[in-house]
């Protein structure tokens, strides 16, 4: 409320937004201009010296209360209006408060809205056809909508100031934009629709009551279908010349509009005011209004003059112009028609009064169907079933097929307009009073009359006459006019000004509510209908409003344009109940109305008649309504420009997520349900940018399942201070995720190192039961350099603490060579090395991921390895057993692997492994420590050697596998690692430290160290070179020299020589099953259970996946993710 009054939001007020056209006040909230010396001047003496420094953004509470005083809630385009007017002197006045009261402002109105056409022209016609019960039925229901409907406007608009805009306003900012778009223009439509009803309404009573001569095409002579194509021809030429009219007069000066209003509302009061006075007369004397009816058929007053067959003139009989209608002569001796010559023809009275008792006959309904005779009831008539009616244009006929629905949708236009008082809400003196008071009186008036006219009609028209719907067999009367006291003129002349006015009110009011939405911004293609004349009349938006009432005028028929707009209104007032009821059940905290007398199930209840009574007037036009708003909605989601308004349907979507939340919380997931919620750990360059996009792309990729992603990031340092880093790593992240289509959450953490954010993100990542089950991280890259040591260790202690928060692990190696969204595999194969059982994690990701457009065409192979007490034949049958039962299509191949001797490749392998982690140990030690931890090592590996071959210090290497795969399998980042010919062991030690060889090797003359110079050097040992020339053959003295190198192998630790040798083993098969496989899956092994040999952790996975593209790793969670059962 606050932000609404003193700083407008956007689009509703601001200078430069879509939004209502009012300049933005001045909020004393800024005060840029003013120095600190002002400032301080400025409230000395004022006790507020502790806030000064806060003044800018906490006002003090006199300049707050005097903004909301001095807040101005003009109409739509009034305050433009009187500027364009009066130029710089109209911005020099104040602008004076809106001063009308409950009466002028929403009652009469209301009343001049909600009575029109309806009742002067179709509810004779509704009374007669549904009979007085189920009239005052459907007149209760619509009027019980629309009285609940008003009481939850009445809610909505007492809570808080409700700005000129009415009802779009209302449920714009109760119910979204999305919402009050798709119901604003829906509104807006029916308005329109409206329009061009009362013009039809205007039309139907000039050229059928008035003037009839004045019809372009005439009807005389004319039957069925070509007398109702020249009557709809005449609605839509003078309809046309009408709307023209009508548009001209609300371009030229609305105004004049307005002060007609009054006109035009006397003319509906004095009409009502005669057909009661008529009502009162016809209990002592009724009107003369006779009848004439054949049989029980009734007959156009017109093709006759007297009512009988033949009359006495002097001692003869002679033929009246009604015998000559129904036969080919006028004598007696004349052919005639069957049913004239067996019928005889009398004549009733038309309005026998309320005290004839004919209440009793029109009770119930009568529905016909088109062109069929309006018939008397209780008179007998002479009907051979095999004759053919002829002369069908001398009686009286049913123009259209009736039935109740259609008489609910005919009926409910005739109870809109309750909205009229709130869209006034900016020219009342008391908006949140004389809303709910006088809108719900005018309903209660309205209600009265309506209800009381169902009664009155059936109890003082004979049925005959209130089904005649355009007044044929009463000389072409208006049948309520036939009523009328003290003459039928004042209903029709009345009747007539009334469409006029409100026809024009329509004209009026509809562009400026397609203004207040284009000027909003919520649907971009309206937005040049926000424009203009200077002075703020909506100049193109009555342009598109006539174009639209058009529509309406080429229907040309009244009855089928009233049920069009009754969706259009039914569906705004049905959203109108749906925003109260949920700001009540959400017991938002702003939702504090002064209208006391609403309830939630009120609003239901309304919602409901609404809903009903749109399937009772037409369920296709429902459908229609239905689809139209829909679609807006859904044009709006996409297209349309964010707003926040603080709406209900954001209170219900946190309502509904609570909910959900709640009730993840009673236990984990069944196996069936499970689905990877991702937290994906991306890291940040200098620019806060993300390191890896296409990890993004590998998660679009994967959601396939639909669940949680979460998006992780972490920032080095305090929040203080690095707060506008994160909000910029944020920005890119979520931006990066709208490229890459990532539907999920971003989340950076700043803490003071990066290995605590990370362990943050793991813990604390999702809400409840609605947390990641998963985590996603690239594998680390150049780790074997020194500068990313602690890069590794992050990642290592990223599988430790997945590991014991039994959370599933997946890392991409290589992920830059992984394929983007765009991308597209034609052919190849999803391998997956199923070694170790995980709960299906290898099985469920491949079928994941060839959901995805990217993996679609690529075949799913599942590799097991058997070992040699296994029977091979047998698991592959199990495993494709298991597979069908999992309903995984895929191929499947058993790997036998048979045990080998362990290669002196492999006690090589392992020797540079824990070497090369000594050397990381050291380069983390003190220089003391580095002395003493090097002196032992030394001292130990002596020791182990003199006893295991004190004769021989030196020995010697001759090995072939060493020769061959000397340097060529090495990677660029081992090189400051890499064991060369002549070997070297490289040592980082103090720069005074005396060198000491860690094995029986000759030292040679040291060399500075590449890694920090001045401060370590680097000391080089070279291996004896005898028969290195020679490396291929192999003689005893050879195999001699193998021999001695074994004491130092045997110092290795055996658990690292066994893990070395089986990577190397599987990888092999891996790389020659496998090679040319678009992804290889398979399970990662799990980290060292102590910190010791983190390092040699990293040196398996890398032998483990050496020689392939695109590697998965994953590890399971501890629990089952797939089953066979349904």
């Amino acid at each position: 409320m606050l932000n609404n009054l003193t700083e407008c939001e956007e689009g509703d007020g601001g200078p430069n937004s879509q939004g209502d056209a009012t300049s933005k006040e001045s909020s004393p909230f800024i005060n840029s201009s003013t120095s600190d010396v002002e400032k301080s001047q400025q409230y000395d003496g004022k006790n507020m010296a502790l806030f000064e420094e806060e003044m800018d953004t906490s006002p003090m509470v006199s300049s707050l209360l005097s903004s909301l005083a001095n807040y101005s809630n003009l109409t739509q385009g009034s305050k433009e209006h009187e500027e364009a007017e009066n130029n710089e002197e109209a911005r020099k006045k104040t602008v004076q408060a809106p001063r009308m009261g409950t009466i002028m402002g929403v009652y009469l109105p209301c009343m001049q809205n909600i009575l029109g056409v309806i009742l002067f022209l179709r509810m004779t016609w509704l009374v007669g056809v549904g009979g007085v019960l189920g009239t005052f039925a459907i007149v209760f229901m619509c009027c019980s909508t629309t009285m609940l409907t008003a009481i939850s406007m009445s809610a909505i608009a007492t809570n808080g100031v409700v700005p000129a805009g009415g009802s779009y306003y209302m449920i714009s900012r109760s119910l979204g934009p999305e919402f009050g778009g798709a119901v604003g223009i829906c509104f807006y439509l029916g308005t329109t629709f409206a329009g061009a009803m009362y013009i039809l309404g205007c039309i139907e009573i000039l050229l059928i009551y008035i003037v009839p001569g004045a019809a372009i095409f005439k009807m005389e002579g004319l039957e069925g279908a070509e007398a109702e194509a020249a009557l709809l021809n005449n609605m839509r030429v003078y309809g046309t010349i009408v709307l023209s009219l009508m548009s001209l007069v609300v371009f030229v000066g609305v105004k004049y509009v307005n002060k007609l209003a009054l006109v035009f509302l006397a003319c509906v009061i004095l009409s009502i005011l005669a057909v009661y006075a008529g009502v009162i007369k016809t209990s002592f004397d009724p009107p003369e209004f006779p009848v004439c009816v054949l049989g029980n058929r009734t007959l156009v007053s017109k093709s006759f003059d007297i009512c009988a067959k033949t009359i006495e003139q002097g001692n003869a009989t002679v033929t009246t112009k009604l015998w000559k209608a129904f036969c080919d002569s006028e004598f007696l001796n004349a052919t005639c028609d069957e049913y004239f010559n067996s019928n005889n023809v009398s004549q009733i009275q038309g309005i026998p009064g309320v005290t004839s008792g004919i209440l009793a006959e029109n009770l119930f309904s009568m529905f016909a169907e088109k062109n069929s005779f309006i018939e008397k009831r209780g008179i007998a008539a002479v009907l051979d079933p095999e004759d053919t009616p002829t002369n069908t244009n001398r009686y009286v006929l049913a123009d259209i097929t009736s039935f109740f629905t259609l008489l609910v949708g005919i009926y409910f236009p005739s109870v809109t307009g309750i909205m009229a008082g709130s869209n006034r809400s900016g020219d009342l003196q008391d908006a949140q009073k004389s809303i709910p008071v006088g809108t719900i009186l005018a309903i209660t008036t309205t209600s009265f009359i309506y209800m009381s006219s169902v009664i009155l009609f059936g109890a003082c028209v004979d049925g005959v006459v209130l089904r005649d719907k355009f007044g044929e067999g009463v000389n072409g009367n208006l049948v309520i006019g036939t009523l009328a006291w003290p003459s039928p003129w004042v209903i029709v002349f009345g009747s007539f000004f009334s469409t006029c006015g409100a026809g024009l009110q329509s004209l009026t009011g509809a562009p400026r509510l397609l203004q207040a939405i284009a000027r909003d911004g919520i649907i971009p293609f309206l937005r040049v209908f926000g424009h203009g004349k200077a002075n703020g009349e909506p100049t193109w938006a009555l342009l598109l409003t006539a174009c639209i009432c058009e529509i309406g005028i080429i229907i040309a028929s009244l009855d089928s344009v009233a049920p069009i707009l009754s969706m259009f209104f039914l569906m705004c007032y049905m959203f109108v109940n749906l925003a109260c009821a949920l700001q009540t059940l959400l017991r938002t905290p702003n939702w504090r109305p002064r209208f006391k007398f609403y309830h939630w199930a009120l609003s239901l209840l309304g919602m409901s008649l609404c809903l009903t009574l749109m399937f009772l007037c037409s369920w296709y036009y429902a459908i229609i309504a239905m689809v139209i708003a829909s679609c807006i909605y859904k044009y709006i989601e996409f297209c349309g420009a964010e707003k926040e308004w603080g709406d209900g349907i954001r209170g219900i979507s946190l309502s509904a997520a609570r909910y959900a939340l709640m009730r993840l919380e009673q236990g984990p997931p069944h196996t069936k349900n499970w689905r990877p919620q991702i937290l994906v750990l991306v890291g940040l360059d200098g620019e806060q940018n993300v390191d890896h996009p296409r990890l993004l792309s590998l998660t679009n990729q994967l959601k396939a399942g639909k669940g949680l992603t979460i998006v992780g990031a972490c920032v080095e340092g305090t929040y203080l201070n690095n707060q506008p880093q994160a909000q910029k790593a944020d920005q890119a992240i979520r931006k990066l995720m709208e490229i890459e289509k990532v539907k999920g959450f971003s989340q950076v953490v700043i803490s003071s190192n990066l290995r605590d954010a990370t362990s943050h993100l793991i813990q604390a990542g999702g809400l409840g039961g609605l947390r990641h089950n998963a985590v996603l991280v690239s594998f680390p890259k150049n780790w074997k350099q020194a500068e990313e040591h602690r890069r590794c260790r992050n990642f290592i202690e990223v599988v430790r603490e997945t590991t014991a928060a039994q959370l599933a692990l997946m890392v991409p190696k290589n992920i830059s060579a992984y394929p983007s969204n765009g991308e597209r595999f034609t052919e190849g194969y999803i391998d997956v090395w199923w070694i170790v059982h995980d709960g299906g994690m290898l099985m469920l990701l491949p079928f994941l991921l060839r959901q995805h457009k990217v993996w679609r065409k690529c075949k799913m192979r599942i590799f097991t390895v058997a070992q040699m007490d296994d029977n091979s034949i047998q698991m592959k049958k199990d495993l494709m057993t298991f597979l069908y039962h999992l309903r995984f299509d895929a191929e499947v191949e058993v790997v036998e692997m048979h045990d080998s001797d362990i290669s002196a490749y492999t006690y090589e392998k392992t020797l540079v492994m824990e070497q090369r982690s000594q050397i990381l140990k050291e380069m983390h030690l003190t220089k003391n420590e580095r002395e003493r931890e090097i002196q032992s090592i030394t001292d130990v590996s002596r020791g182990s050697i003199r006893r295991k071959n004190p004769s021989n210090l030196h020995p010697q290497r001759s090995i072939a596998e060493e020769s061959v795969t000397g340097g060529g399998e090495e990677k660029p980042e081992e090189e400051s690692f890499r064991l060369s010919r002549p070997r070297q062991v490289q040592l980082i030690q103090g720069k005074n430290a005396t060198p000491t060889p860690t094995s029986p090797t000759s030292p040679t003359a040291p060399t500075p160290a590449a890694m920090s110079p001045g401060e370590e050097m680097q000391m080089t040992w070279t291996d004896d070179t005898e028969n290195i020339n020679n490396p291929a053959v192999v003689n005893p003295e050879t195999i001699k020299d193998m021999f001695n190198m074994k004491p130092e192998w045997e110092n290795l630790n055996q658990s690292n020589v066994r893990r070395m040798h089986h990577a190397q083993k599987l990888n092999e098969v891996i790389v020659k099953k496998s090679q040319e496989a678009k992804l290889v899956l398979l399970n990662m092994p799990g980290p060292p259970r102590n910190r010791t040999g983190e390092e040699n952790y990293m040196e398996f996975l890398e032998v483990l996946t050496e020689g392939l593209n695109r590697v998965l790793l994953v590890r399971g969670g501890g629990r089952e993710v797939i089953t066979i059962y349904s």
